[in-house]
């Protein structure tokens, strides 16, 4: 069962939850999505509103569903980390995502989430942009894009939060 709380209710450190709990990133709706682990973003202030930015590769498919939605969601799973061995590894191209992890997709308006995530961020799409090798001022950060595969930065308004109770 799942509560709804302000974002500004959320009560854990952002950074570690996407650098060592990590995210699925899921969009789409009942005739289709696709869902990709995710261990980078950040959130804030944009806009007037509370925001989310994830970033995903060009080739994800996870991709191809954000372009088409108004919505994405980012959804958390603690320590298990078992439906991130899928899902950080494998393609919704290939495989079918939902039933090699045994989650279970809930439809919530335009967006899409899952039945076992212990907190769920739910996000109107508001800017995508790819990001650019002639913008980069730190050159270090290159070492990530071998083949210049630099990523589609998603902000997005924070609609609603739901946490697992």
């Amino acid at each position: 069962m799942f509560k709804e709380i302000n974002a500004k209710e959320l009560k854990e450190n952002f950074i570690r939850l996407i650098s060592e709990e990590w995210s699925l990133i899921t969009a789409g709706d009942e005739s289709g999505y696709n869902m990709m682990t995710a261990s980078w973003g950040f959130a804030g202030e944009m806009w007037g509103n509370d925001a989310v930015m994830a970033v995903v590769r060009p080739q994800r498919y996870t991709m191809e569903f954000i372009e088409k939605s108004d919505y994405f969601t980012l959804s958390f799973y603690g320590d298990n980390k078992a439906v991130h061995k899928v899902c950080g590894s494998m393609s919704g191209r290939d495989v079918n995502k939902t039933e090699l992890t045994g989650l279970t997709p809930v439809f919530d308006g335009n967006s899409v989430y899952f039945k076992q995530a212990r907190l769920v961020i739910i996000c109107k799409k508001q800017y995508v942009q790819p990001m650019e090798e002639e913008f980069f001022t730190d050159r270090e950060c290159l070492k990530w894009y071998d083949n210049r595969d630099y990523h589609y930065m998603i902000i997005g308004k924070i609609e609603k939060v739901l946490y697992s109770e």
